[in-house]
């Protein structure tokens, strides 16, 4: 038999000139970054063209992720682009590789 896994994702989109930055959470990320790139969803990101995915990290406990994503939400730009830079140094769209 088969275990299943939940897996949540705390995830970070910015625009195409890297200027803006959006934290979110989901527990289906490619689905989550299709809808943001359609402009699905109104707010924020619709609003802001943010549809670039350039960050994302993922566990099983959604509590875990969303203490994660409270506490990248609470550092400051900097360490938000430390972060990515640590992971995605180039800033490419990661869309195609989830």
């Amino acid at each position: 038999m088969k275990i299943m896994y939940k897996y949540y994702y705390v995830y970070i989109l910015t625009n195409i000139n890297n200027t803006v930055l959006y934290t979110g959470v989901t527990n289906d990320l490619k689905r989550r970054v299709y809808e943001h790139k359609k402009k699905l969803i109104e707010g924020f990101t619709k609003k802001y063209n943010i549809n670039k995915l350039v960050y994302y990290e993922y566990g099983e406990d959604i509590l875990q992720v969303i203490q994660r994503e409270k506490q990248i939400k609470k550092g400051s730009r900097q360490k938000k682009i430390d972060l990515i830079n640590s992971f995605n140094k180039e800033w490419k769209d990661l869309y195609d590789d989830i």
